[in-house]
């Protein structure tokens, strides 16, 4: 009689690895949530159904609801921030004087674009996040301050080395436009989709940031020679 061959036993995880992976069961379930129905209409209960796990667990690891926002918004700003800064300091090191409006526009935008288009398809959600959290008047724009003002500061930085005859409003006024738009594209309404019938789609990410580009690239320069916000109408 031969003897039955058992199956080999799966390793058995750490105690840190099974919390590690139940905080990213966590953080993903949450993720997709705030993104659909953001803040105030989630719950921790919702959380954990989607989670899959004990609305207690969600308790112990986060503690209550503001934490697991906080938690869920930064895990992902952490990786795009440290991918722009990385892009834009590379593209100064490699270009000095010889920088273009274009190039650090491509270095800022692209690494947040490439991941949207080739990464995890959950970045999706966080893109929708992130412009959710943009768009709300009472509480987003300090949770964009804290988890992205040194990278736009840089950004800010690299086009006044390039342009340091503008005026500082102008670059920030030039600012305040791009996120706009890289707002709304983040958000993915499909109102192109709709509005082209067809012809463009708001999940083409890598189009949707080379016409940023060029657009903003134009727009710079007209806002250099126009004059435009070199003055405060209050003054």
């Amino acid at each position: 009689m031969t003897a039955s061959v058992g199956r080999p036993r799966p390793p058995i995880k750490s105690k840190a690895q099974r919390r590690e992976e139940a905080m990213n069961r966590i953080l993903d379930a949450a993720e997709a949530l705030f993104a659909r129905d953001g803040l105030h209409g989630v719950t921790l209960k919702a959380v954990a159904a989607e989670a899959g796990v004990d609305t207690a667990l969600v308790h112990y690891y986060f503690e209550d609801k503001t934490r697991l926002f906080s938690a869920t918004f930064g895990r992902r700003a952490e990786v795009v921030n440290q991918m722009r800064l990385d892009s834009l300091n590379r593209y100064e090191a490699e270009q000095g004087e010889a920088m273009t409006v274009r190039g650090v526009l491509e270095s800022f935008l692209k690494p947040m674009f490439l991941l949207l288009e080739e990464g995890d398809p959950a970045w999706l959600n966080y893109a929708a996040l992130v412009a959710q959290v943009n768009n709300t008047p009472v509480w987003g724009g300090d949770t964009m301050h804290q988890h992205f003002d040194p990278v736009v500061r840089r950004f800010i930085a690299l086009l006044r080395r390039i342009a340091p005859e503008a005026p500082e409003r102008q670059l920030f006024w030039f600012y305040h436009l791009l996120s706009g738009a890289l707002t709304l594209s983040l958000a993915q309404t499909g109102r192109i989709d709709v509005l082209s019938g067809g012809q463009c789609r708001s999940s083409e990410m890598l189009a949707i940031c080379e016409a940023m580009e060029v657009v903003f690239t134009g727009g710079f320069e007209a806002l250099r020679r126009s004059g435009v916000g070199e003055h405060d109408s209050g003054a």
